[in-house]
C-alpha cells in the first residue's frame, strides 16, 4: 500500500509499505482524509525534536471502517465514518494515576513518536476508534485538532461570565473560541490575518483583534473596561504571545498555553505573584473532548469548507508542506486525500 513519509529536512516521499492486518481487538480501517499538523510541518523544517526520521506523518484522521478484528464489542461496522484518537497512555506514570491520561509522561502521537496515519490503511485497537456518525471523512479529519482547543477551554475553567482571549486562531484556536462561545463567555480573537479574524468573528468570537495593526493590551483594557481578561488561550506558541498572554490576563485571571515556543521566554514574573496567576498548561484532549466537537460538527452551521485551504493527493503533499511553510498564516488546514 502507499504511504508519505517525511525523510528528511524538507523531504517527502510516497512510498510502499506492508498493508497493515487486524489482530485481536483491532480494527483496520481504510483512510480518506489526513490533516496536515504543525508539528508535521515542523518535522518538515527539521524542528521537532520528538521525531525521529523517516517517519509517516499524520494523526487528524477522517476515515471507514474495513474491518473487524476478532473480540472486538459490538457498535463498529464496515463503512462506518470514524476517527481516531492519536494518543498512547501507559496507565502507569503520574498523570495517568491521576485520570489525565491525555499527559501521559510516556505518550506517543501518532505521526511524532511513531508512524502516523498518512497511508491508505492503518490497524489500531478498538479503543483508539472514535465512531462519528452523521459526519462525513473529510469532517472526521477536523476533530482531532478542534478538540486540542475544546480541551485548552476546560482547563481554563471558562463560564459564561468570564471574557476569554484567544491568541491565535488557527484551526486549534478556533476550537478553543468556539468551546469558549458555546459556554457563554464573550469571545476576543487575536491573529495577524483579517481574514482569520472574520472567520472568528462567524464562529462566535464578539471581537476581532489584528495584533500587526492594533495594540492588543490597549483594546483588551478598552473592550473590558480595565478589568482585562479573565481567561487568556495561548494558542500560537512564541515568545512575543506568550509575554502578550501574561500582560492581557485580569489580576487572579487564568492563562491557558497550548502552543510549544520554539526558543526560550523572558518573563517580568512579577506578574505572576502580583495577579495571583492560574497559569496552566493544556496538552492533547480527552475522550470527551472529542465528544463535544463531534456533536458540535453535527449540530452547528459551522462553515467547514472555509476550515479546509487546500486538499492534495499524496503525491503533491510535498508541495503542500513547501507551500505552507512559506506563508503560514495563511493556512487553516491542509487536507491530504487517499
Amino acid at each position: 500500500m502507499k504511504a508519505l513519509q517525511i525523510v528528511d529536512t524538507g523531504v517527502v516521499r510516497l512510498t510502499d509499505v506492508e498493508k497493515p492486518v487486524p489482530g485481536v481487538g483491532d480494527i483496520l480501517l481504510r483512510i480518506k482524509y489526513v490533516g496536515f499538523c504543525g508539528s508535521d510541518l515542523n518535522t518538515y523544517l527539521g524542528r521537532n525534536p520528538m521525531v525521529k526520521m523517516p517517519v509517516i506523518p499524520g494523526h487528524e484522521v477522517g476515515a471507514v471502517i474495513e474491518e473487524i478484528g476478532s473480540n472486538v464489542p459490538s457498535g463498529f461496522f464496515k463503512g462506518m465514518a470514524v476517527t481516531v484518537n492519536p494518543y498512547t497512555n501507559c496507565g502507569k506514570c503520574s498523570s495517568c494515576r491521576n485520570g489525565r491520561v491525555n499527559a501521559c509522561e510516556h505518550n506517543e502521537t501518532l505521526g511524532v513518536q511513531r508512524n502516523g496515519s498518512m497511508q491508505e490503511f492503518l490497524v489500531l485497537p478498538w479503543t483508539k476508534i472514535i465512531p462519528a456518525q452523521g459526519l462525513n471523512p473529510m469532517e472526521c479529519a477536523l476533530i482531532e485538532p478542534m478538540s486540542v482547543g475544546f480541551h485548552a477551554v476546560s482547563r481554563g475553567q471558562v463560564t459564561d461570565i468570564d471574557v476569554v482571549v484567544v491568541i491565535g486562531c488557527g484551526m486549534i484556536g478556533l476550537g478553543a473560541l468556539i468551546r469558549a462561545s458555546l459556554r457563554g463567555a464573550t469571545v476576543i480573537a487575536v491573529d495577524i490575518d483579517d481574514e482569520k479574524l472574520e472567520i472568528a468573528k462567524k464562529l462566535g468570537a464578539r471581537y476581532g483583534i489584528n495584533s500587526k495593526k492594533e495594540d492588543v493590551i490597549q483594546r483588551v483594557r478598552e473592550i473590558t473596561d480595565g478589568y482585562m481578561a479573565d481567561v487568556v488561550i495561548e494558542a500560537v506558541g512564541s515568545p512575543a504571545t506568550y509575554i502578550t498572554a501574561i500582560d492581557i490576563v485580569s489580576f487572579t485571571g487564568r492563562v491557558v498555553c497550548i502552543g510549544y515556543a520554539k526558543s526560550e521566554v523572558s518573563f517580568q514574573t512579577k506578574y505572576f505573584v502580583q495577579k495571583e496567576l492560574d497559569i496552566r498548561g493544556s496538552r492533547n484532549a480527552m475522550p470527551e473532548d472529542f465528544r463535544a466537537v463531534i456533536q458540535y460538527l453535527k449540530n452547528s452551521n459551522c462553515p467547514k469548507d472555509k476550515l479546509i485551504s487546500g486538499i492534495f493527493k499524496p503525491e503533491n503533499a510535498g508541495d503542500a508542506l513547501k507551500a505552507w511553510s512559506e506563508n503560514p498564516g495563511k493556512v487553516f488546514r491542509i487536507l491530504v486525500e487517499f
